[in-house]
């Protein structure tokens, strides 16, 4: 097993990844929980055993299952089932499943204690480490959350093994920012590769790493922690304005993340903060990964600037995570008429 430190002090706890990691649950539950409350999906086939009785709750599939609706109705279920502030919520699944069910946790009883078992790519590398917990609104994604700390984290690799080719692509969407992030990641040859060549336990842990030691820096994203959203304005565009019914695009958040490192690239380009070349690894890194690089047909620049600005992450501007001569850092005050042209040259209508 691999062992992730997340040094938060009082509120520091484990990322613990390997094969059959899943069953060191009932070794990092504390001795004072009576019980616990599973949080997962239908068609979750994995096996957890917190260690103390426990009951299982459901929530649907899919982002359309992120609402304050389904929140109130998992605090109505904690309730009834007499989960105390001492007991532990244990939320199994992707990152739908950790973000609920974190939120959850985190209003119930001011606050209870909760464990993530990651049993996708995309959140045992990303999205069930650091904290941030939240449910979408009609207007945006992740609008609504709050920062609460899981009190550990499984990654078992195990549970990968069944996972379908796109769930596959959602978490590679994020290791391809990772290569950004992480150093010694982007080998010249082929960028992207010193992380694709590893086993899979060393690619989970070396992504888990990286982004512990952002949220150590900042746990609550005053400054430093906002680079782990690099690629994510614009996906969370693409995502937001395909909610519901009358989607126009299939994207897993990992593919659209990925279109959004190229869309970053190509507006650092236009911001004078980095040269072709540069713009370049990016698309051959997104490549490298087998990811998409183009925004999907149908797509309005007009349309992903008004979600981009209601962006959780915006401060009453426009502001982007770029690259740059320092490195990837958030940019304010980003203008929008620089935005709207590196989406019309992306191939958006205007």
């Amino acid at each position: 097993m691999i062992t992730v430190r997340v040094e938060l002090e009082a509120r520091a706890y484990d990322v613990v990844v390997g094969p059959g990691a899943r069953h060191l649950l009932p070794e990092m539950v504390p001795a004072d929980a009576a019980r616990a409350v599973v949080v997962t999906q239908e068609g979750t086939d994995v096996d957890v055993e917190p260690g103390v009785p426990f009951d299982t709750v459901l929530v649907p599939d899919g982002e359309e299952a992120k609402t304050l609706q389904v929140v109130e109705r998992l605090c109505r279920d904690f309730a009834r089932m007499g989960l105390a502030r001492s007991d532990v919520v244990v939320a199994v699944g992707g990152g739908v499943v950790t973000d609920i069910a974190g939120f959850a946790a985190s209003v119930y009883h001011r606050g209870v204690r909760y464990f993530n078992v990651a049993t996708t790519l995309l959140a045992q590398v990303d999205a069930a480490i650091g904290g941030k917990t939240g449910v979408n609104l009609p207007e945006g994604k992740n609008l609504v959350g709050s920062f609460w700390q899981p009190a550990g984290v499984v990654c078992d690799t195990e549970t990968l093994s069944s996972l379908p080719a796109r769930e596959w692509s959602s978490g590679r969407g994020e290791m391809a920012k990772y290569a950004f992030l992480g150093d010694g990641l982007l080998d010249a040859g082929r960028p992207g590769a010193e992380l694709l060549r590893l086993p899979i336990d060393e690619q989970v842990s070396v992504c888990a790493a990286i982004k512990a030691a952002v949220v150590t820096e900042d746990e609550r994203e005053a400054g430093r922690r906002m680079v782990l959203n690099y690629g994510h304005t614009l996906a969370h565009a693409l995502e937001a304005s395909a909610f519901g019914p009358g989607a126009r695009w299939d994207l897993r958040h990992g593919e659209a993340v990925a279109i959004g490192l190229v869309f970053a690239a190509r507006l650092a380009h236009r911001l004078g903060r980095i040269d072709e070349p540069r713009v370049l690894l990016h698309r051959r890194v997104v490549e490298g990964f087998d990811l998409p690089t183009s925004i999907p047909a149908g797509a309005t620049a007009s349309e992903l600037l008004e979600f981009m600005a209601r962006d959780k992450k915006a401060r009453h501007d426009l502001t982007f995570v770029l690259d740059g001569p320092r490195g990837v850092e958030p940019v304010p005050g980003v203008a929008a008429d620089d935005v709207l042209a590196t989406l019309t040259d992306m191939g958006c209508a205007p």
